[in-house]
């Protein structure tokens, strides 16, 4: 198993190794690439022994130039952390001079390697919370032993599955400062139990919930989302193994997008859509003319009636009760939207026009 450290930390190493024995260094990965170097001409060029000395796993002196390709003489010494292959140092000079710095070099990486761990140990709760959840959401290589000690501080079970929370803040009319959203939202996490969860600029909370409590959970989730009048979109991606909340994310991200502003509903959980997963996959352009073409010539009373008329399922008794309206009113009503925009509400195949332009907007 490779463990792979970045270029700058690469660079830090090998001018590190330099500044104590005073030849050019290399760092090769597997496949012999030279990505990290004291003599910058050779970054990104080929090392033949490198590479032979990461697939043997044992240290290849070299005693001529040009020998074989890309190398020079010295000695090139594969580093492993932890078990884990890191890379071949490749130091230049004559080996009997420099093959005992090649250890030495081998213990300035692990130790640098060890400093750059505890420097990640040591962030702050909310720092590490949020390493490891946009980490987890962008498909992003983590040490495996700092993972599993993040989650297990935070009570999450690596053999579990979760689901991810976004909890977006709304702008717009009476929007939500930054401290009154964190306030209620942090309060709302403590007691539902959730306690991995960190904020996403711009907008937008995301938090990790255990699969198993969320039927308890999701009935105070909607009940928070409904108390803030709208200020906030709720939803919740699928359920998968810790490992795979980058899927989680996605699917509570689409969810999100069904949240429509006019709509009444601010809380969407991805297992409950159907429709809304096609009309809100709808790109901007067909969204707009869609709704030019089916309710750009009706006001506002027309598409809230409309409204009224589909959650009663079309009924003209309920719809007509619901809004204190005479049938024969209401069938004017209806009628007069059918003149106005060209879609008879009361056959099937034009209310089912209506009906997804309602849920567009």
């Amino acid at each position: 198993m490779e463990n792979s450290i970045d270029k700058k930390l690469a660079q830090q190493i090998v001018a590190t190794v330099k500044d104590v024995c005073g030849q050019n260094v290399n760092f090769i990965d597997h496949t012999g690439m030279i990505y990290a170097s004291t003599d910058e001409r050779r970054i990104g060029s080929f090392h033949e022994i490198g590479k032979q000395a990461a697939q043997k796993g044992e240290m290849l002196e070299v005693d001529t130039d040009s020998l074989f390709a890309g190398t020079q003489k010295g000695v090139n010494l594969p580093v492993f952390y932890n078990g884990s292959f890191v890379a071949v140092i490749g130091i230049s000079g004559p080996p009997d001079q420099v093959r005992k710095y090649a250890y030495l070099a081998e213990r300035i990486t692990g130790l640098l390697i060890r400093e750059r761990e505890l420097n990640t140990f040591s962030r702050t709760q909310a720092e590490k919370m949020n390493y490891v959840i946009h980490s987890l959401i962008n498909r992003e290589n983590l040490s495996q032993a700092y993972l599993l000690d993040t989650l297990e501080q935070f009570q999450v079970n690596k053999n579990g599955s979760y689901r991810m929370l976004l909890i977006h803040i709304r702008s717009g009319r009476a929007p939500m400062n930054t401290a009154e959203a964190e306030q209620k939202i942090q309060q709302m996490f403590a007691k539902t139990g959730i306690t991995l969860c960190t904020f996403h600029y711009p907008s937008e909370y995301l938090a990790v919930v255990d699969s198993r409590r969320f039927p308890l959970i999701s009935p105070v989730l909607a009940e928070f989302a409904c108390q803030q009048e709208g200020r906030l979109k709720i939803s919740v991606g699928k359920s998968c193994p810790v490992f795979q909340l980058s899927e989680s994310y996605e699917t509570g991200a689409a969810a999100q997008k069904s949240i429509v502003s006019s709509a009444a509903r601010h809380y969407a959980v991805f297992d409950d859509l159907t429709l809304e997963l096609i009309l809100s996959s709808v790109e901007e352009g067909c969204k707009a003319e869609y709704l030019r073409k089916t309710l750009d010539a009706l006001d506002a009373e027309d598409i809230s009636l409309l409204s009224v008329y589909f959650e009663e399922d079309m009924s003209l008794g309920h719809t007509s009760s619901r809004l204190f309206l005479h049938k024969n009113t209401l069938q004017y009503k209806l009628d007069r939207i059918y003149k106005k925009c060209g879609l008879n509400p009361r056959k099937f195949r034009d209310a089912v026009v209506l009906y997804l332009a309602w849920k567009l907007t």
